[in-house]
């Protein structure tokens, strides 16, 4: 098991740029997957991106595809959604979660979640 807390949300005007940290807990965070889902009021939670344990073979939504880049450093028990190109529609709650195993787009699969960070992009 790893604990997760989500850093970095905010409010922003359209075009700019968020990046979202997640700390990881725990000496096993370098076998885990992770992935960033969001939830906008009214609607399901929904994948954004997710990256190997390795590092390798980044997977995004196509509505953040271009726009946003996920990363992680091992060393730091951290990863990392760089946001650029903010739009209304990218605002909701953002959430990072963890697996073992490989990185998937189904939050049903992942077993470690944190709370959420807010991020809200006006127009």
């Amino acid at each position: 098991q790893v604990q997760l807390v989500e850093s970095g949300g905010g409010l922003v005007q359209a075009g700019g740029s968020l990046r979202l940290s997640c700390a990881a807990s725990g000496r096993t965070f370098s076998t885990y997957s992770m992935g960033w889902f969001r939830q906008a009021p009214g609607k399901e939670r929904e994948f954004v991106a997710a990256i190997l344990w390795s590092g390798s073979t980044p997977a995004y939504a196509d509505s953040v595809k271009v726009r946003f880049t996920i990363s992680r450093d091992n060393a730091k028990n951290t990863v990392y959604l760089q946001m650029n190109s903010l739009k209304p529609e990218d605002t909701a709650v953002y959430y990072c979660a963890a697996r073992q195993g490989v990185a998937i787009r189904h939050a049903g699969f992942y077993d470690n979640w944190g709370q959420g960070t807010q991020v809200t992009v006006s127009s």
